[in-house]
């Protein structure tokens, strides 16, 4: 497919629509294609970006005929065990595959044990979506601005984009936020509230061209970074050998041993990513350093613009 067939696509907005409904169901440490928001002292950050439409090197990767979304979902886990040893992994539900620590987490969940519960929500898996933007606006990087960049965020920004393609209000026009020609800037905001990063107040402006001129977008377009890679089998270790990371990290067994006469129902579909509540942090006395080194790494847990952390921490995993 070229450039100027994008914009003779039929029924983009009801395909991604759909694809953007099933995606929210269901690389080296320092990756210079990425960009990530910058936030000052009180946690506060702004940026204006573009997401943008599927690339050149992805369109010839899947062919012309084939239906390629312009963005990629996966699924990671991320934690460290009680002696403070880390385990990393993405997850095989990403591909479709069972992962060895989903069902190690439904078993425990299932017990109904609290401290057990407590294990899955630090175990459960993350997830994340990898997007090509442009940068329209950074004043904490301008020379990021005019560029190309990888974008990896959160559901609660995506959530943000699927709004935008199935609006709530009937006074309401969807449009495709990746469209080069009617798609829209995005005002990304980041501020901290309850000791979290949100990203709520960030909104799309009016939609419009990225540019009047159709080389310039072309150009851009061009310069856009595969994202099939990052869901590509050979970034997912298998099944035996997460079993085996995990085992070694848990120190024993993936599963719990539960009663034969239990009648806990362990076949159960239990999405752990929606059906486990999350504990919100409790007010603590503390001394104000402790109170920093607390807050730091509640940011570094909750922000979804950036886990360059799980990065670094798969880097250091032991292989041995």
């Amino acid at each position: 497919m070229s450039f100027s067939a994008l914009r003779k696509r039929k029924n983009n907005l009801d395909k991604l629509k759909e694809a953007a409904t099933a995606s929210a169901g269901k690389g080296s440490y320092q990756d210079d294609r990425f960009w990530t928001l910058t936030r000052d002292k009180a946690n506060n950050g702004f940026a204006i970006i573009r997401f943008l439409d599927v690339g050149k090197a992805d369109q010839e990767h899947y062919g012309d005929d084939a239906e390629a979304t312009p963005w990629v979902h996966y699924y990671t886990h991320g934690f460290k065990n009680a002696q403070g040893r880390w385990f990393s992994t993405n997850c095989l539900t990403s591909i479709g595959e069972e992962c060895p620590v989903c069902q190690a987490n439904s078993v425990l969940w299932n017990t109904g044990d609290k401290k057990n519960q407590q294990t899955v929500r630090d175990r459960k898996r993350k997830e994340h979506y990898v997007a090509n933007i442009y940068v329209v606006k950074d004043s904490k990087n301008p020379e990021c601005e005019g560029k190309v960049f990888l974008y990896r965020f959160g559901p609660s920004i995506f959530a943000k984009i699927k709004d935008a393609m199935s609006p709530e209000f009937e006074d309401e026009v969807g449009f495709i936020p990746f469209d080069f020609w009617e798609g829209a800037n995005f005002k990304l905001k980041a501020r901290e509230q309850d000791n979290y990063v949100k990203y709520d107040k960030s909104e799309f402006e009016a939609p419009g061209p990225l540019f009047e001129d159709d080389e310039e977008m072309e150009a851009v377009w061009e310069k856009c970074y595969p994202l099939h890679e990052f869901v590509s089998k050979d970034k997912f270790e298998d099944f035996e050998t997460i079993k085996t990371k995990f085992e070694r990290v848990v120190g024993g067994a993936t599963a719990v041993e539960v009663d034969a006469d239990d009648d806990t129902d362990l076949d159960d579909d239990v999405d752990l990513d929606d059906d486990i509540p999350e504990e919100k942090p409790k007010a603590k006395r503390t001394t104000k350093k402790k109170a920093t080194a607390k807050k730091k790494v509640v940011e570094e847990v909750e922000d979804d613009d950036d886990d360059d952390a799980l990065d670094y921490f798969r880097s250091k995993l032991d292989d041995d």
